[in-house]
Protein backbone atom coordinates (compact mmCIF):
# COMPACT_ATOMS: atom_id res chain seq x y z
CA UNK A 1 0.00 0.00 0.00
CA UNK A 2 1.56 3.48 -0.97
CA UNK A 3 1.36 6.45 1.55
CA UNK A 4 0.53 9.53 -0.35
CA UNK A 5 0.79 13.00 1.48
CA UNK A 6 -1.42 15.72 0.11
CA UNK A 7 -0.35 19.38 1.66
CA UNK A 8 -2.61 22.73 1.23
CA UNK A 9 -1.73 25.69 2.82
CA UNK A 10 -5.02 26.64 4.44
CA UNK A 11 -8.24 24.92 4.60
CA UNK A 12 -10.88 27.79 3.98
CA UNK A 13 -13.69 27.26 1.71
CA UNK A 14 -11.99 27.63 -1.77
CA UNK A 15 -12.32 25.61 -4.85
CA UNK A 16 -9.07 24.28 -4.34
CA UNK A 17 -9.70 23.25 -1.08
CA UNK A 18 -13.29 21.41 -2.00
CA UNK A 19 -11.33 19.63 -5.32
CA UNK A 20 -8.65 18.56 -2.94
CA UNK A 21 -10.74 17.03 0.12
CA UNK A 22 -13.22 15.59 -2.74
CA UNK A 23 -10.22 13.65 -4.22
CA UNK A 24 -9.00 12.29 -0.38
CA UNK A 25 -12.54 11.59 0.10
CA UNK A 26 -12.48 9.15 -3.33
CA UNK A 27 -8.95 7.99 -3.19
CA UNK A 28 -9.25 3.81 -2.97
CA UNK A 29 -8.36 3.14 0.35
CA UNK A 30 -7.25 -0.59 -0.76
CA UNK A 31 -4.26 0.78 -2.92
CA UNK A 32 -3.31 3.98 -0.75
CA UNK A 33 -2.52 5.17 2.88
CA UNK A 34 -3.66 8.89 2.76
CA UNK A 35 -2.66 11.77 4.97
CA UNK A 36 -3.46 15.53 4.51
CA UNK A 37 -1.25 18.47 5.98
CA UNK A 38 -2.52 22.16 6.03
CA UNK A 39 -3.38 25.12 8.65
CA UNK A 40 -6.55 25.41 10.07
CA UNK A 41 -9.29 26.73 8.34
CA UNK A 42 -13.49 26.31 7.87
CA UNK A 43 -12.88 23.11 6.05
CA UNK A 44 -10.57 21.56 9.09
CA UNK A 45 -13.97 19.59 10.98
CA UNK A 46 -14.87 18.52 7.31
CA UNK A 47 -11.80 17.03 6.91
CA UNK A 48 -11.50 15.46 9.72
CA UNK A 49 -14.13 13.71 9.08
CA UNK A 50 -13.40 11.58 5.45
CA UNK A 51 -12.61 8.16 6.29
CA UNK A 52 -9.70 6.62 6.44
CA UNK A 53 -7.59 10.34 6.55
CA UNK A 54 -4.88 11.22 8.58
CA UNK A 55 -4.94 14.90 9.21
CA UNK A 56 -2.32 17.01 10.71
CA UNK A 57 -2.55 20.80 11.09
CA UNK A 58 0.39 23.22 11.24
CA UNK A 59 0.06 26.66 12.27
CA UNK A 60 3.51 27.57 10.92
CA UNK A 61 1.84 27.22 7.37
CA UNK A 62 0.41 30.57 5.96
CA UNK A 63 -0.15 31.96 3.56
CA UNK A 64 1.69 35.28 4.08
CA UNK A 65 5.64 35.04 3.21
CA UNK A 66 7.29 34.99 6.51
CA UNK A 67 11.11 33.68 6.93
CA UNK A 68 10.30 32.37 10.76
CA UNK A 69 6.95 30.88 10.20
CA UNK A 70 8.13 29.62 6.57
CA UNK A 71 11.68 27.40 7.81
CA UNK A 72 8.86 25.94 10.72
CA UNK A 73 6.76 24.39 8.64
CA UNK A 74 9.32 23.30 6.38
CA UNK A 75 11.16 21.52 9.01
CA UNK A 76 7.84 20.38 10.18
CA UNK A 77 6.73 18.64 6.50
CA UNK A 78 10.28 17.50 6.68
CA UNK A 79 10.12 15.36 9.70
CA UNK A 80 6.21 14.23 8.55
CA UNK A 81 7.38 12.86 5.30
CA UNK A 82 10.66 11.11 6.75
CA UNK A 83 9.25 9.49 9.90
CA UNK A 84 5.67 8.41 7.93
CA UNK A 85 7.81 6.97 4.78
CA UNK A 86 5.80 8.75 2.17
CA UNK A 87 5.81 7.53 -1.13
CA UNK A 88 4.04 10.59 -2.98
CA UNK A 89 3.82 14.07 -2.21
CA UNK A 90 0.28 16.01 -4.21
CA UNK A 91 0.83 19.74 -3.40
CA UNK A 92 -1.81 22.28 -3.49
CA UNK A 93 -1.62 26.07 -3.47
CA UNK A 94 1.02 28.08 -4.23
CA UNK A 95 2.86 28.56 -0.35
CA UNK A 96 2.31 24.88 0.41
CA UNK A 97 3.49 24.04 -3.39
CA UNK A 98 7.07 25.60 -2.87
CA UNK A 99 7.33 24.09 0.58
CA UNK A 100 6.00 20.90 0.38
CA UNK A 101 7.49 20.04 -2.89
CA UNK A 102 11.18 21.10 -1.85
CA UNK A 103 10.07 19.00 1.86
CA UNK A 104 9.46 15.99 -0.02
CA UNK A 105 12.79 16.44 -2.70
CA UNK A 106 15.31 16.29 0.39
CA UNK A 107 13.68 13.83 2.10
CA UNK A 108 14.04 11.67 -1.00
CA UNK A 109 10.50 11.09 -2.21
CA UNK A 110 10.32 9.67 -5.61
CA UNK A 111 7.58 11.27 -6.66
CA UNK A 112 6.60 14.61 -6.44
CA UNK A 113 2.60 16.48 -7.72
CA UNK A 114 1.71 19.41 -7.82
CA UNK A 115 -1.54 20.74 -9.07
CA UNK A 116 -1.78 24.38 -10.05
CA UNK A 117 -5.20 26.05 -9.14
CA UNK A 118 -4.74 29.68 -10.63
CA UNK A 119 -0.86 31.03 -10.17
CA UNK A 120 -0.02 32.93 -7.62
CA UNK A 121 1.52 35.33 -10.44
CA UNK A 122 -0.34 37.99 -12.37
CA UNK A 123 -0.21 41.26 -14.25
CA UNK A 124 -0.97 43.51 -10.92
CA UNK A 125 1.11 42.50 -9.31
CA UNK A 126 4.29 44.42 -7.67
CA UNK A 127 6.70 43.79 -10.37
CA UNK A 128 9.72 42.01 -8.13
CA UNK A 129 6.90 40.50 -6.38
CA UNK A 130 5.64 38.72 -9.33
CA UNK A 131 9.25 37.56 -11.18
CA UNK A 132 10.31 36.20 -7.49
CA UNK A 133 7.38 33.80 -7.69
CA UNK A 134 7.68 33.02 -11.04
CA UNK A 135 11.52 32.31 -10.31
CA UNK A 136 10.66 30.30 -6.87
CA UNK A 137 8.09 28.18 -9.82
CA UNK A 138 11.03 27.59 -12.18
CA UNK A 139 13.44 26.61 -9.64
CA UNK A 140 10.73 24.19 -8.23
CA UNK A 141 9.02 22.93 -10.94
CA UNK A 142 12.85 21.41 -12.08
CA UNK A 143 12.15 18.79 -8.71
CA UNK A 144 8.67 18.03 -9.87
CA UNK A 145 7.62 14.81 -11.32
CA UNK A 146 4.21 16.04 -12.63
CA UNK A 147 2.64 19.36 -12.79
CA UNK A 148 -1.56 18.99 -13.01
CA UNK A 149 -3.29 22.02 -13.95
CA UNK A 150 -7.17 22.49 -13.87
CA UNK A 151 -7.49 24.26 -16.75
CA UNK A 152 -5.43 24.91 -20.20
CA UNK A 153 -4.84 28.49 -19.43
CA UNK A 154 -2.56 27.89 -16.75
CA UNK A 155 -1.22 25.00 -18.99
CA UNK A 156 -0.14 28.04 -21.41
CA UNK A 157 0.95 30.58 -18.89
CA UNK A 158 3.40 28.23 -17.07
CA UNK A 159 5.05 28.04 -20.71
CA UNK A 160 5.16 31.38 -21.44
CA UNK A 161 7.10 32.24 -18.32
CA UNK A 162 9.43 28.95 -18.55
CA UNK A 163 7.67 27.16 -15.86
CA UNK A 164 8.77 23.82 -16.83
CA UNK A 165 8.51 21.58 -20.18
CA UNK A 166 5.14 20.52 -21.90
CA UNK A 167 5.36 16.91 -21.22
CA UNK A 168 5.22 17.47 -17.60
CA UNK A 169 2.06 19.10 -17.26
CA UNK A 170 -1.04 17.24 -17.06
CA UNK A 171 -5.01 18.64 -17.52
CA UNK A 172 -7.30 17.27 -14.62
CA UNK A 173 -10.37 19.45 -14.97
CA UNK A 174 -12.34 20.01 -11.66
CA UNK A 175 -14.99 17.27 -10.78
CA UNK A 176 -18.05 18.22 -8.88
CA UNK A 177 -21.51 16.38 -7.48
CA UNK A 178 -23.95 17.02 -9.91
CA UNK A 179 -26.58 15.65 -7.98
CA UNK A 180 -25.87 17.86 -4.90
CA UNK A 181 -27.32 20.60 -7.35
CA UNK A 182 -29.73 19.31 -9.50
CA UNK A 183 -31.54 17.93 -6.52
CA UNK A 184 -30.74 20.68 -3.93
CA UNK A 185 -33.45 20.83 -0.88
CA UNK A 186 -35.44 24.38 -0.97
CA UNK A 187 -34.22 27.36 0.12
CA UNK A 188 -36.77 29.88 1.58
CA UNK A 189 -36.10 32.97 0.47
CA UNK A 190 -37.50 35.40 3.52
CA UNK A 191 -34.71 33.65 5.57
CA UNK A 192 -32.30 35.62 3.99
CA UNK A 193 -34.18 38.44 3.74
CA UNK A 194 -34.96 38.26 -0.27
CA UNK A 195 -38.14 39.15 -1.77
CA UNK A 196 -40.28 36.59 -3.34
CA UNK A 197 -40.98 38.96 -6.82
CA UNK A 198 -37.06 40.12 -7.26
CA UNK A 199 -34.32 39.39 -9.34
CA UNK A 200 -31.73 37.97 -7.39
CA UNK A 201 -28.11 38.22 -8.35
CA UNK A 202 -25.59 36.21 -6.45
CA UNK A 203 -21.48 36.77 -6.43
CA UNK A 204 -20.11 33.94 -4.27
CA UNK A 205 -16.41 34.41 -3.61
CA UNK A 206 -14.14 35.24 -0.94
CA UNK A 207 -13.71 38.95 -0.35
CA UNK A 208 -10.41 39.54 -1.40
CA UNK A 209 -8.83 41.63 -4.40
CA UNK A 210 -8.95 39.14 -7.16
CA UNK A 211 -12.55 39.00 -7.13
CA UNK A 212 -12.71 42.72 -7.75
CA UNK A 213 -15.75 42.99 -5.97
CA UNK A 214 -15.91 46.86 -6.43
CA UNK A 215 -17.01 46.25 -10.03
CA UNK A 216 -20.13 43.84 -9.06
CA UNK A 217 -20.70 46.67 -7.03
CA UNK A 218 -20.68 49.69 -9.65
CA UNK A 219 -22.36 47.24 -11.69
CA UNK A 220 -25.23 46.81 -9.05
CA UNK A 221 -25.58 50.90 -9.18
CA UNK A 222 -25.89 50.15 -12.52
CA UNK A 223 -28.54 47.91 -12.57
CA UNK A 224 -30.87 49.09 -10.04
CA UNK A 225 -31.32 52.22 -11.71
CA UNK A 226 -33.43 50.58 -14.34
CA UNK A 227 -34.87 47.77 -12.21
CA UNK A 228 -36.86 48.65 -9.12
CA UNK A 229 -37.35 44.83 -8.40
CA UNK A 230 -33.89 43.13 -8.08
CA UNK A 231 -31.55 42.50 -5.13
CA UNK A 232 -28.03 41.30 -4.93
CA UNK A 233 -26.73 38.34 -2.57
CA UNK A 234 -22.96 38.47 -1.34
CA UNK A 235 -21.48 35.02 -0.44
CA UNK A 236 -18.29 34.70 1.85
CA UNK A 237 -16.30 37.14 3.93
CA UNK A 238 -13.29 38.55 4.24
CA UNK A 239 -10.42 41.10 5.13
CA UNK A 240 -12.32 43.47 1.81
CA UNK A 241 -15.51 43.41 4.44
CA UNK A 242 -15.21 46.60 5.66
CA UNK A 243 -14.68 48.53 2.61
CA UNK A 244 -17.35 46.42 0.35
CA UNK A 245 -19.69 47.27 2.79
CA UNK A 246 -18.31 50.69 3.02
CA UNK A 247 -18.94 50.78 -1.26
CA UNK A 248 -22.28 49.40 -1.14
CA UNK A 249 -23.83 52.39 2.10
CA UNK A 250 -21.83 54.98 -0.72
CA UNK A 251 -24.00 53.56 -4.24
CA UNK A 252 -26.88 53.74 -1.37
CA UNK A 253 -27.47 50.41 -2.05
CA UNK A 254 -27.88 49.14 1.32
CA UNK A 255 -31.35 47.85 1.04
CA UNK A 256 -30.57 45.77 -2.23
CA UNK A 257 -27.57 44.20 -1.01
CA UNK A 258 -27.52 40.80 1.54
CA UNK A 259 -23.91 39.88 2.88
CA UNK A 260 -24.27 36.22 4.14
CA UNK A 261 -20.58 35.50 5.04
CA UNK A 262 -19.02 32.30 5.26
CA UNK A 263 -21.80 29.76 3.88
CA UNK A 264 -21.95 25.93 3.73
CA UNK A 265 -25.57 25.15 2.00
CA UNK A 266 -23.96 26.52 -1.83
CA UNK A 267 -26.30 24.28 -3.26
CA UNK A 268 -29.04 25.68 -1.80
CA UNK A 269 -28.23 29.10 -2.08
CA UNK A 270 -27.83 28.48 -5.88
CA UNK A 271 -31.54 27.32 -6.25
CA UNK A 272 -32.92 30.49 -4.89
CA UNK A 273 -30.51 32.85 -6.92
CA UNK A 274 -31.64 33.72 -10.76
CA UNK A 275 -27.83 34.69 -12.11
CA UNK A 276 -24.69 33.99 -10.55
CA UNK A 277 -21.68 36.58 -11.54
CA UNK A 278 -17.58 36.49 -11.33
CA UNK A 279 -15.88 39.42 -11.41
CA UNK A 280 -12.50 38.37 -10.97
CA UNK A 281 -9.36 40.31 -12.22
CA UNK A 282 -7.30 36.50 -12.38
CA UNK A 283 -8.35 32.84 -12.06
CA UNK A 284 -7.73 29.17 -12.84
CA UNK A 285 -10.96 27.67 -13.25
CA UNK A 286 -13.64 28.52 -10.58
CA UNK A 287 -15.38 25.62 -9.24
CA UNK A 288 -18.05 28.21 -8.50
CA UNK A 289 -19.20 28.39 -12.14
CA UNK A 290 -18.94 24.63 -12.34
CA UNK A 291 -21.83 24.38 -9.44
CA UNK A 292 -23.70 26.78 -10.73
CA UNK A 293 -24.27 25.41 -14.44
CA UNK A 294 -24.92 22.22 -12.61
CA UNK A 295 -27.42 24.20 -10.89
CA UNK A 296 -29.02 25.58 -14.16
CA UNK A 297 -27.69 28.94 -13.60
CA UNK A 298 -26.78 31.34 -16.39
CA UNK A 299 -23.26 32.80 -15.93
CA UNK A 300 -21.80 36.02 -16.36
CA UNK A 301 -17.93 36.53 -15.57
CA UNK A 302 -14.74 38.34 -16.63
CA UNK A 303 -13.17 36.43 -19.33
CA UNK A 304 -9.62 35.40 -17.57
CA UNK A 305 -7.45 32.04 -16.72
CA UNK A 306 -10.08 28.87 -17.48
CA UNK A 307 -13.47 30.22 -17.10
CA UNK A 308 -13.31 30.17 -21.24
CA UNK A 309 -13.21 26.67 -21.12
CA UNK A 310 -16.50 26.38 -19.41
CA UNK A 311 -18.42 29.30 -20.47
CA UNK A 312 -19.40 29.11 -23.88
CA UNK A 313 -19.91 33.37 -24.60
CA UNK A 314 -23.95 33.36 -25.73
CA UNK A 315 -24.53 29.65 -24.96
CA UNK A 316 -23.72 28.92 -21.93
CA UNK A 317 -23.33 32.16 -20.37
CA UNK A 318 -21.72 35.81 -21.25
CA UNK A 319 -18.36 36.69 -20.89
CA UNK A 320 -17.23 40.12 -20.46
CA UNK A 321 -13.64 42.10 -20.09
CA UNK A 322 -12.06 42.76 -17.08
CA UNK A 323 -12.81 45.52 -14.82
CA UNK A 324 -15.73 46.56 -17.72
CA UNK A 325 -18.28 46.61 -15.24
CA UNK A 326 -20.83 48.76 -17.34
CA UNK A 327 -20.68 45.33 -19.32
CA UNK A 328 -21.01 43.48 -16.68
CA UNK A 329 -24.49 45.47 -15.89
CA UNK A 330 -25.34 45.36 -19.42
CA UNK A 331 -25.31 41.92 -19.63
CA UNK A 332 -26.77 41.13 -16.51
CA UNK A 333 -29.88 43.15 -17.55
CA UNK A 334 -30.33 41.51 -21.22
CA UNK A 335 -30.99 37.89 -19.03
CA UNK A 336 -32.97 39.01 -16.29
CA UNK A 337 -35.63 40.67 -19.59
CA UNK A 338 -35.05 37.63 -21.50
CA UNK A 339 -36.00 34.77 -19.43
CA UNK A 340 -36.45 31.90 -22.39
CA UNK A 341 -32.68 33.15 -22.51
CA UNK A 342 -32.04 31.91 -18.88
CA UNK A 343 -33.91 28.84 -19.86
CA UNK A 344 -31.87 27.89 -23.05
CA UNK A 345 -28.61 28.51 -21.25
CA UNK A 346 -29.49 26.41 -18.48
CA UNK A 347 -29.74 23.44 -20.88
CA UNK A 348 -26.79 24.46 -22.83
CA UNK A 349 -24.48 24.67 -19.40
CA UNK A 350 -26.33 21.10 -18.22
CA UNK A 351 -25.49 19.63 -21.61
CA UNK A 352 -21.65 20.83 -21.33
CA UNK A 353 -20.99 19.30 -17.90
CA UNK A 354 -22.22 16.18 -18.77
CA UNK A 355 -19.77 13.91 -18.07
CA UNK A 356 -16.64 16.03 -18.16
CA UNK A 357 -16.81 17.51 -14.77
CA UNK A 358 -18.14 15.02 -12.03
CA UNK A 359 -15.59 13.61 -9.09
CA UNK A 360 -15.20 10.43 -10.43
CA UNK A 361 -13.59 11.28 -13.51
CA UNK A 362 -11.79 14.09 -11.42
CA UNK A 363 -10.32 11.47 -8.76
CA UNK A 364 -9.74 8.59 -11.64
CA UNK A 365 -7.60 10.39 -13.63
CA UNK A 366 -5.56 11.76 -10.65
CA UNK A 367 -5.49 7.63 -9.61
CA UNK A 368 -4.00 7.44 -13.44
CA UNK A 369 -1.22 9.36 -12.89
CA UNK A 370 -0.25 8.33 -9.37
CA UNK A 371 -0.05 4.91 -10.98
CA UNK A 372 1.99 5.60 -14.30
CA UNK A 373 4.41 7.55 -12.21
CA UNK A 374 4.85 4.87 -9.84
CA UNK A 375 5.27 2.70 -12.62
CA UNK A 376 7.58 4.47 -13.94
CA UNK A 377 9.49 4.89 -10.88
CA UNK A 378 10.18 1.00 -10.54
Amino acid sequence: MKRVLHIITKLELGGAQKSTLEILSNLDRNKYKIFLISSDGLLADEARKIDALEVKLLPSLKREINPIFDGWAFVDLYRFIKENKIDIVHTHSSKAGILGRWAAYLAGVKIIIHTIHGWEFHERQNRLIKWLFIGLERLTAKITTQLIAVCRADIEKGLNYNIGARDKYRLIYYGIDYGAFNNAPSLKRNSLGLKEDTFTIGMIACFKPQKAHSDFIKAASLIAKEMPNVQFLLVGDGVLRPKITQQIERHGLRDRFILTGWRRDIPQLLSILDTIVLSSLWEGLPIILLEAMAAGLPVVATNVGGVSEIIQDGNTGFLVPVGDYSKLAERILFLAHNSSLCEEMSKCAKGLLDGRFNTSSMVNQIEETYVHLLNKKQ
